[in-house]
């Protein structure tokens, strides 16, 4: 048995999906395989029921998750502590939102790799429902991640900073003319929103609902790079928070609607699990994000 067999074994029970699970750690799908073959083999026991194209955690496996995790933050804090280091070293696994890369953040990635260079960055996309058992896996260090506002007992927000939800819009739309913007209004005109599962479009329907009206929705895309084109096109009104398209306002290639309806009341948070070990890698992101958070 060693590290490697159960990391495997924590991603695998992730993905469920032996092609996926190679594809996140970059091994052969036959490599992953044998790794859980062998682990089955010495333990003796399956640890992970195929079911056709399907795969099933045994009442074994459930038994083994919580040893495998562990004993991979064992290993980390081992590799982190152990040897003596002038700086940060080690891989810091961050989780992030998608809407929070469009400006600040890649710089501040940038930043962090100049002054750290021995600190390898493993970056992964997330969603408000999955990330939570990834910081509880120990698949991620943290997470920056924008939504409503997030809390849960088991985990700490050392940071938050309020954002906002805005109708973007090309300044050729006709509602650009208004002194003040309402829900009656919006549901006029084509609507621009992200997917079924994302919140923000979650509370704008329900808003809409408690109005008794009714919309056309143009588009529907999690990506807010795509949303924000074909608004300035003029194809819609993208409901999408402002961060994502600071570079457009800037320019005037998307201008904000004067809304006077429902607020719509969003944070960006770095969340972290309660029992994390803050190890200097971490610590030394955090000194920079709160640069860059006092620096806008």
């Amino acid at each position: 048995m060693n590290i490697k067999q159960l990391q495997t074994v924590l991603v695998l029970t992730e993905k469920m999906n032996f092609t996926e699970t190679a594809l996140q750690i970059g091994y052969a799908q036959s490599t992953i395989t044998t790794q859980i073959k062998l682990l089955e083999e010495e333990l003796g026991t399956p640890l992970f029921e195929r079911l056709g194209k399907t795969i099933v955690l045994t009442a074994a496996g459930q038994r083994l998750l919580p040893y495998a995790k562990d004993m991979v933050q064992l290993e980390h804090k081992i590799i982190s502590h152990v040897p003596e280091s002038e700086s940060p070293s080690g891989t810091l696994k961050i989780g992030v939102a998608e809407s929070l890369c469009y400006t600040k953040f890649p710089k501040l990635l940038q930043d962090y790799k100049s002054l750290y260079p021995n600190v390898d960055i493993q970056l992964k996309f997330i969603n408000h429902t999955t990330f939570p058992q990834l910081l509880q896996q120990g698949l991620l260090d943290f997470v920056y991640t924008i939504n409503t506002a997030y809390k849960d007992d088991n985990f700490l927000i050392p940071y938050s900073q309020p954002e906002s939800l805005d109708f973007l819009v090309s300044p050729k739309h006709p509602l650009t003319q208004c002194k003040m913007v309402v829900e009656e209004d919006i549901a006029k005109y084509p609507l621009l929103l992200t997917d079924a599962n994302c919140n923000f479009r979650i509370m704008l329907l329900s808003d809409l609902a408690r109005k008794g009206l009714t919309c056309k929705i143009a588009l529907e895309t999690s990506s807010k790079e795509i949303l924000k084109q074909f608004a300035a096109n003029g194809h819609g009104i993208a409901f999408i928070p402002s961060i994502t398209a600071q570079n457009e306002l800037a320019d005037h290639s998307l201008v904000k609607l004067k809304w006077g309806g429902m607020q719509f009341p969003i944070m960006s948070q770095i969340i972290i699990h309660k029992n994390k070990l803050i190890m200097p890698e971490i610590e030394a992101f955090w000194h920079i994000y709160e640069t860059f958070s006092q620096n806008p």
